[in-house]
């Protein structure tokens, strides 16, 4: 499951990324308005966790853009908002739910599940990248109609890079993030693994999907034509 934090506070916005990535969530953290236009067109989120004091967002209001954006992804807002009205006021607005500053870990994270039981739909389950098709709960994966059997790591990386798609991640990225580790020691594994994916994904397709990006990294799209 894939989530956005976009919190102002920095200090409170870490600890929210470290407890969820306990939870097995991945984390993708924004601390502006800016930062949200900014992301991916086609990035993907399960949940959307909104601090309405972020700068750049002009209070319940911004919950419209959002549901235009994402659609499908349920939005939790964290607020200083104390008085029922105000409460009453994001919900109307079409808040999933709202939970008021300071917060308990414990009930931000039984509030998250509780949200995404009620907005599990199967609609969301299948995410398609050009003709990549991903299972989200499954880990089913095809291109153009032909199955591709992936392991654990392989799917993990492929996700990844979909979160990201037309952007370059860096080695040290995808091995925090795939590996959960950090530093550049075992950067090496990634080049192996992206082989993997190629002979895979791309072995045997129109086009490759999965670029190498000289001298940062790799992404999935944004260029047929490069390999």
């Amino acid at each position: 499951m894939r989530l956005l934090v976009a919190e102002a506070d920095a200090s409170l916005a870490e600890l929210l990324q470290t407890r969820l990535q306990q939870e097995h969530f991945a984390v993708q953290l924004a601390s502006s308005g800016d930062q949200i236009a900014k992301l991916a067109e086609k990035s993907m989120f399960d949940l959307i966790l909104l601090d309405l004091n972020l700068p750049g967002v002009p209070g319940t209001d911004y919950l419209r853009q959002l549901q235009v954006r994402w659609p499908e992804a349920p939005v939790v807002l964290l607020s200083p908002a104390s008085s029922v009205e105000e409460r009453v006021k994001g919900l109307d607005a079409g808040a999933d739910d709202i939970i008021v500053k300071p917060f308990a870990w414990s009930e931000l994270a039984a509030r998250i599940r509780a949200v995404l039981r009620r907005r599990n739909r199967p609609s969301r389950e299948v995410f398609q990248f050009e003709d990549l098709e991903v299972n989200r709960v499954s880990h089913a994966v095809s291109r153009a109609g032909r199955a591709v059997e992936l392991s654990p790591k392989e799917y993990a990386l492929l996700e990844f890079l979909l979160r990201n798609p037309g952007h370059p991640v860096t080695r040290a990225a995808i091995i925090e993030e795939v590996w959960r580790v950090q530093g550049d020691s075992i950067t090496n594994v990634v080049d192996v693994y992206i082989n993997y994916l190629r002979r895979k994904i791309d072995s045997g397709a129109d086009y490759p999907l999965i670029r190498t990006i000289r001298g940062v990294g790799y992404q999935i799209g944004g260029n047929h034509r490069a390999g």
